[in-house]
Formats: structure tokens, C-alpha cells, sequence
């Protein structure tokens, strides 16, 4: 595989394939596909965990990294992101993992003279297909299995690429996904895969309760001088009451980064159900996965 674009081009199979390579990863293979070979991380919209995951996945690979700096780069000139990766093929990259506010930004660089495989590393309110892959990972290390599973996701739906990847990666997977949060963000698209529920009900039904921050920078600014942090965290944040309703081996999730005291109380972080940091270290694994499939599939 060239590209990895959206959690919707992987079958069943690819997606196993994946989890597998990074297990191994995990339980100490090591690979030098990446020796010789030059990263360039694209990042147009902040991120902590997502680039220096790539970063690490790509030198445990052998890679050296091309910097990149959005903010002083020729894009603020005028320069399309198509002639940016252009340049940077140019120059000596192998591999573009690229984050940016467009949705599907990549179809500006498909079926064009840019020749080095892409990894999406988050578009828009889109697909966040590493993110999907390594929550499918660490649920996976848990249960053994990613079907007949009920999971629930909580919070920003609507503005969430990781509710979108996730959702429809386990669906397709044959789990069953519930939603909450506000009934504005609970669009036709997750209608069309599972019910809304109460958070409390979720609690307690759920095998996998996965919670969303508000993205103040997607919302309006109506939205956002409506919006109560105090508010919002009675009606659907998880504090402890809840996570005492949950069932004795249910995962408790985030994707990161975490608002407490929003969606989240603080002692709820690191409680005994929450998976969130093992996420992240998981995170790295599933991306050396990732690249290694891609510089396999660009020979």
C-alpha cells in the first residue's frame, strides 16, 4: 500500500495486518527499512502525541527527518501544499506524513507528479487513521478480539475525525457503537451506526468507554460564548461516579489531548480503567507499522 489516507481503504485483513506487525514491534523486532531514507512531518494544525510518535516510529525505523516548520514554511507565501511536497520530494524526502485543517487535503497531491507515499496524519474534522489503528490496538490487547464489542464515544462527534475513523473502522469490524454528548453534534452519519444514549447509561453498558474533547477551534464563536465548561462536564463529563458505574473490565479511553475538569476529571486520568497512556504508547508501534507498509508498497 502507497498511501494511507483514510481507515475506510482498509479491509478487515489490512487492518489485522497492521496490529500484528506492530505486536512484533512491540515484543522487540527490529527493522532498518528506513535506513537511508528521508520523513518530512507536514504538520499544519498543532499536535504533540501524533508528531513526535511519527518522529520516534521513524528513527526506530532508521529514518532521518526532513524539518518542517508550517509557520515559516512558503505555504504563508502563497505556495500550494501541492508544490511544498513537490519541493520536498525534490529535495530527497521518501515518506510525507502530513496533518492539515482541510478536509481531505490529499486529493490535492493524488493523480499528480507526486511520487512518495503519504500518511495522513489527521485532515480536518475527516479520518485520523493512525489514531483509529492504535485505539483498535490497545482495545485489542485487552480483549482479544474487535468484534461483538460495545463501544461507546462520547463528546465532539461532529468535529472529531477520530469518532469518525473509529466508528466506522469497528462497525466494520462487527462491534457495536453507541454515541453521547450533545444531541447537535449526533449528525446523520452516526445516527446511521448506532443510538444516542446518556452517559450514565453508557457507563454502565459499555466495554469500551471512549471520551472526545470539545474543539473549541472548529466550533463557532456563538458556539463557543455559549459554551460552559461547568456545564458541560455535569451533563457528560466522566468523573469518578461514573467510572464506578462502569463494568469491572470495561477500557476507559481518550485520544488525547485531555481538558480536565470538561470532558474529564483530573484523579479520572490515570484511574485503573484508563487505557489513555497505553494509547500512546501503542501509538508509536502502530506508526512503525504504518511506515514500514509504506516504504514497502513505494518500491
Amino acid at each position: 500500500m502507497k498511501n494511507i489516507l483514510s481507515m475506510s481503504q482498509l479491509s478487515n485483513q489490512e487492518v489485522e495486518d497492521y496490529l500484528n506487525a506492530a505486536l512484533e514491534f512491540k515484543n522487540g523486532r527490529q527493522s532498518n527499512i528506513g535506513q537511508g531514507k528521508f520523513a518530512v512531518n507536514m504538520f499544519f494544525e498543532n499536535s504533540t502525541r501524533t508528531k513526535s510518535s511519527f518522529q520516534v516510529a521513524e528513527m526506530k525505523l532508521g529514518m532521518q527527518q526532513i524539518v518542517f516548520d508550517a509557520q515559516r514554511s512558503s505555504t504563508k507565501k502563497g505556495e500550494s501544499l501541492y508544490d511544498t511536497c513537490r519541493t520536498l520530494e525534490s529535495v530527497g524526502a521518501n515518506l510525507a506524513v502530513i496533518r492539515h485543517s482541510q478536509d481531505e487535503y490529499y486529493n490535492e497531491l493524488l493523480n499528480r507528479n507526486f511520487n512518495i507515499p503519504i500518511i495522513n496524519a489527521g485532515d480536518g474534522a475527516g479520518q485520523h487513521p493512525s489514531q483509529s489503528l492504535l485505539d483498535l490496538m490497545t482495545i485489542y490487547e485487552h480483549f482479544n478480539r474487535l468484534d461483538n464489542l460495545k463501544v461507546g464515544i462520547i463528546g465532539d462527534l461532529s468535529h472529531s475525525r477520530v469518532a469518525h475513523s473509529d466508528a466506522e473502522i469497528l462497525t466494520q469490524l462487527g462491534s457495536g457503537v453507541y454515541f453521547g454528548g450533545l444531541d447537535s453534534w449526533y449528525t446523520a452519519e452516526f445516527k446511521a451506526m448506532g443510538p444516542h444514549k446518556s452517559v450514565d447509561d453508557l457507563c454502565k453498558e459499555m466495554d469500551v468507554v471512549m471520551l472526545l474533547r470539545v474543539q473549541h477551534e472548529r466550533l463557532s464563536a456563538q458556539e463557543n460564548q455559549k459554551f460552559s465548561k461547568a456545564d458541560y462536564f455535569e451533563k457528560y463529563g466522566l468523573d469518578m461516579r461514573r467510572v464506578n458505574l462502569m463494568k469491572p473490565k470495561a477500557m476507559l479511553m481518550h485520544p488525547a489531548p485531555v481538558n480536565r475538569g470538561v470532558e474529564i476529571a483530573g484523579d479520572v486520568v490515570e484511574c485503573d480503567k484508563s487505557y489513555i497512556f497505553k494509547q500512546m504508547v501503542n501509538g508509536t508501534f502502530i506508526r512503525m507499522a504504518m511506515i514500514e507498509s509504506v516504504l514497502r508498497g513505494s518500491k
